[in-house]
């Protein structure tokens, strides 16, 4: 099989690298998301490089950028677009939201209502805006990044649910080693090393990346052991609400794009094991004894990937 789609992957993260330093593993979690045609939830505290992050990526793709800043006043109008009485011929014509772009960077999503955050429920799934009866398609490619504040910080809503199942991977950058801080401030002496990346692939040549993720085989035995980590959460006493069809959905494309980045054009029980934690963990609600006992997301999952029999 060729290496060609391995090599422009690793040119894309070799670009993201220049920008982000010591984070290869969020980087591959990040093109991951990306390939599986999803969306991903940065969640970290202020500072950390996730904006740059995602100004890098469209950079890198040749991608139109555009940042939605999500504030308490912010309207579900400001986000998809509206129309506009337009006197000079005496017509409605629609204004294009900030979601009409190719990588879009949802800053502090969860400081607004959700009400608003609920205008990208359908922008998300579907990759396009309904408004006044009409149905507009997005660019392709097309992605959603999302940064998110810790809940406990000051002016911050909890995400929805369903605004939750839409991301397929949450990550978190997390501080700097402190030899790779030392790097970002010696790189930035004169000027930001985001002002002289280049792009090193085209929006067309994701698009096909992203196509040919759909191709990786996925046996039968590795697509069950998927469903029955889905459905342990199911049964899970501690949560109030499991895994989806969404969320199976999100591991099976997740654990096709890993393969593929991999040099294979089949998936493993370690694709999805390798996986796991950050495409589902996000998704699990807990019940109120599970949260106020201290008991993590990311505990049940790993719990779970040890319950259920690895197929061989």
């Amino acid at each position: 099989m060729s290496n060609s789609f391995a090599e422009t992957v690793h040119r894309i993260e070799t670009n993201l690298g220049l920008v982000i330093h010591g984070k290869p593993e969020s980087i591959r979690l990040l093109m991951i998301s990306f390939l599986a045609g999803g969306h991903t939830l940065l969640e970290d505290v202020p500072g950390t490089g996730k904006t740059t992050l995602a100004k890098s990526l469209a950079r890198s793709i040749e991608g139109e950028f555009r940042r939605i800043q999500f504030t308490p006043d912010l309207l579900p109008a400001d986000i998809t677009g509206s129309p506009f009485y337009n006197p000079k011929d005496g017509a409605f014509v629609f204004r294009e939201g900030p979601v009409f772009a190719n990588v879009v960077l949802a800053d502090e999503i969860n400081r607004t209502s959700p009400r608003t955050q609920s205008a990208l429920l359908e922008v998300m799934s579907e990759k396009q805006v309904s408004v006044e009866g009409r149905t507009r398609e997005l660019p392709q490619p097309f992605f959603v990044l999302a940064t998110q504040n810790p809940s406990d910080f000051h002016g911050t809503y909890p995400l929805p649910e369903a605004q939750l199942d839409r991301f397929t991977a949450c990550i978190s950058l997390g501080y700097p080693a402190p030899e790779h801080e030392l790097a970002i401030l010696f790189s930035q002496t004169e000027r930001h090393p985001f002002e002289d990346l280049k792009s090193v692939v085209t929006c067309r040549e994701v698009v096909d990346l992203q196509a040919q993720v759909r191709t990786v085989r996925f046996d039968k035995a590795v697509a069950e052991y998927v469903v029955r980590i889905v459905e342990q959460t199911r049964m899970d006493a501690r949560l109030r609400l499991g895994l989806s069809p969404r969320g199976s959905l999100a591991l099976f494309r997740t654990a096709q794009a890993r393969a593929r980045i991999e040099g294979r054009d089949y998936v493993l029980p370690e694709d999805v094991k390798a996986l796991a934690v950050a495409v589902l963990a996000h998704r699990l609600a807990l019940d109120t004894k599970a949260r106020y006992g201290g008991v993590k997301p990311a505990h049940i999952i790993q719990e779970v990937l040890g319950q259920v029999p690895v197929p061989r």
